[in-house]
């Protein structure tokens, strides 16, 4: 049996991986199929501490695998598809039909974010598609950009973009905001952004990056090309909780609670990152809670031996 499981392989999984090794606790990370979380679509990070002049989202996920192997983390290429928590012994179950037991488990599986599932987004994601505008707005200083969405997460991205960019539309393919009036207020009032009601987005064009979006009026049926140089899709995450069952507390939105600090309602099961953070979402951020559920499950460990 393993003294903890960490199921999932982006900066909080394996930051928490970094932190459980060096403390010798042999910690097993579940990484997935397609391990390293959201990162490895990424293009140039800016953001993340300690690289001054940027770091491409998948090296960084390889840095930190090699520095958790580094320290002795085991990493387990499966994908964790069920899990019963009901007994002082975690059990999952991976993809392939395995079983793993451990004392003690961290939840770090992230989210993912809502796509369109429109022609070109796959092919330019990464290369003007972007989900974080907190993340990318810098690389779109002077140009024109595209926000997807009409609730407040979308009020919120085209009012930062605009520090950036020269012009922000806002596509939404209804005729009236979701979101809070505050918000809508400051955005209809802003001259860099205009508005796109009751439209589509039907393709996502380019070459090497996007170029322009193919858009369809639902009230005119009229479709029209709008050139631009990115496109920010806020239209929500999804929590990667699906496997945990009732196993765990979720609220509404299928995010795990945390009751303490890391902890979840269910003794020595921890949870770190996007799969708990629907406000943040950023890897730093993601890294931070990795330390923090190691930490707090060494603790847990060390009590329950």
């Amino acid at each position: 049996m393993n003294e903890v499981s960490i199921i999932g392989s982006g900066p909080a999984g394996l930051t928490a991986a970094i932190y459980l090794a060096r403390a010798d606790l042999k910690p097993v990370v579940f990484m997935g199929l397609e391990y390293g979380g959201q990162l490895m679509s990424t293009t140039e990070i800016e953001n993340f501490p300690g690289f001054p002049d940027g770091i491409m989202g998948p090296e960084l996920m390889e840095r930190m695998i090699k520095q958790a192997e580094k320290f002795g983390a085991e990493l387990i290429y499966e994908t964790v598809k069920s899990v019963d928590f009901k007994g002082n012994e975690k059990i999952l179950i991976t993809d392939n039909g395995k079983t793993y037991k451990s004392k003690s488990v961290i939840i770090a599986t992230g989210a993912t974010a809502a796509k369109l599932g429109i022609p070109g987004e796959a092919e330019f994601w990464g290369k003007g598609v972007s989900c974080c505008a907190t993340c990318d707005a810098a690389f779109y200083r002077g140009k024109t950009v595209a926000v997807i969405g009409g609730g407040d997460t979308a009020m919120e991205d085209a009012s930062f973009l605009t520090k950036f960019a020269n012009k922000v539309y806002i596509i939404h393919r209804r005729s009236e905001f979701r979101a809070s009036k505050a918000m809508q207020k400051d955005v209809l009032s802003n001259p860099k952004i205009e508005v796109m009601w009751s439209s589509n987005v039907l393709e996502i064009l380019g070459e090497e990056k996007v170029k322009a979006l193919k858009i369809k009026n639902s009230e005119t049926n009229l479709e029209t090309e709008i050139e631009l140089d990115g496109v920010f899709l806020a239209i929500g995450h999804y929590p990667s909780t699906r496997y945990l069952g009732n196993n765990v507390k979720l609220d509404a939105n299928g995010y795990v609670i945390p009751i303490e600090y890391t902890k979840t309602n269910v003794d020595g099961v921890f949870v770190a990152g996007d799969v708990n953070d629907s406000r943040y979402k950023q890897a730093i951020t993601a890294a931070g809670q990795g330390c923090m559920a190691a930490l707090d499950c060494e603790k847990w460990l060390s009590t329950n031996s």
